[in-house]
């Protein structure tokens, strides 16, 4: 009896042990699933929050970038109003060198006044803010040459666009006339020849390619060819191409051939390539002729006279 007392008592014990250890690691678990689903609901909403802080800034950002755009737009179609309304003589010069330049849109004329604006003002205020000696005659002199830089700027980056895209037309004339008589001899029209030479020099003269794209351009929307080809000449700022565009105009009016007169014309244009090259490689002495005298002649005097003047230094000649 005793023996099967003790033996229940034993497994009562058991059992009791049993459910407080399920009842614990029961209640562990569930203490640790709720840390790790409250831990990541804290990740996930930081997350979010984190997203949505970047799409407000993003927004805010992209707000105040449309608002700055929207702003300089008005302030561009106020100047085009003032400006470009301007029929002078000095708007169509400063039209013209626009064109020129590659500058084709025609709210140009109101950013080149607005850009030389801001660069004036930008760049004296700079100088009142930089320059020493504050109230002197000195001071104001260097703002107002900053100012006047400033001023300037722009026209000078003009010119020096306008000289470079010159100089690529000038370079490339010749190659377009060489390749227009290759496609005049294969019996293609001029308006087919002047799309494929086009595609053809887009790598090497990219500038002279766009031009004559914008010629094609104009051809196709009903424009006469010797119309479109002055435009073009025009753009190019070249007396080659104004005199390509007259030949072409001559040969339809008289009825001659178009192909004898470009051959003509493209072995006269290959001659005035070589007598420039020529040119240049004959006036190389005379450019050269100035380093040489600021460089290499008072180095060659020094290497020459140093030992005699180490000598009477020394008195080495005694």
């Amino acid at each position: 009896m005793d023996f099967n007392f003790t033996l229940f008592g034993d497994m009562e014990s058991a059992l009791l042990t049993l459910m407080v250890f399920l009842a614990t690691a029961t209640l562990t678990f569930a203490m640790m699933a709720m840390v790790r689903v409250h831990g990541a609901m804290r990740r996930r909403t930081a997350g979010i929050n984190e997203k949505l802080t970047d799409e407000a800034a993003s927004f805010r950002q992209h707000a105040q970038q449309k608002a700055g755009f929207k702003a300089a737009e008005r302030i561009i179609a106020y100047a085009q109003k003032h400006y470009g309304a301007d029929d002078s003589k000095d708007m169509k010069v400063l039209r013209k060198r626009l064109v020129l330049a590659g500058i084709y849109d025609p709210r140009g004329i109101a950013v080149f006044f607005l850009t030389r604006t801001a660069l004036a003002v930008g760049l004296a205020a700079a100088a009142m803010m930089l320059a020493p000696g504050e109230g002197g005659s000195i001071y104001w002199m260097l703002v107002g040459a900053a100012g006047i830089f400033g001023y300037v700027l722009p026209s000078l980056y003009l010119d020096r666009r306008i000289a470079s895209r010159r100089e690529e037309h000038r370079a490339g004339f010749p190659d377009f006339m060489d390749l227009l008589v290759v496609c005049a001899d294969a019996g293609l029209s001029m308006e087919a020849a002047l799309d494929r030479v086009g595609r053809e020099l887009a790598d090497t003269y990219p500038s002279l390619c766009a031009n004559i794209h914008m010629a094609n351009l104009e051809i196709r929307a009903g424009r006469a060819m010797t119309e479109a080809l002055e435009h073009l000449a025009d753009r190019l700022g070249l007396e080659e191409a104004k005199s390509f565009a007259t030949l072409i105009q001559q040969s339809d009016e008289l009825g001659s051939s178009i192909t004898e007169a470009l051959r003509v014309y493209s072995d006269d244009m290959r001659h005035k390539r070589l007598s420039r090259a020529e040119e240049k490689a004959y006036s190389l002495p005379a450019k050269l002729s100035l380093p040489m005298m600021v460089c290499i002649f008072p180095v060659l005097f020094v290497v020459i006279l140093l030992p005699v003047a180490v000598r009477l230094a020394t008195g080495g000649f005694q």
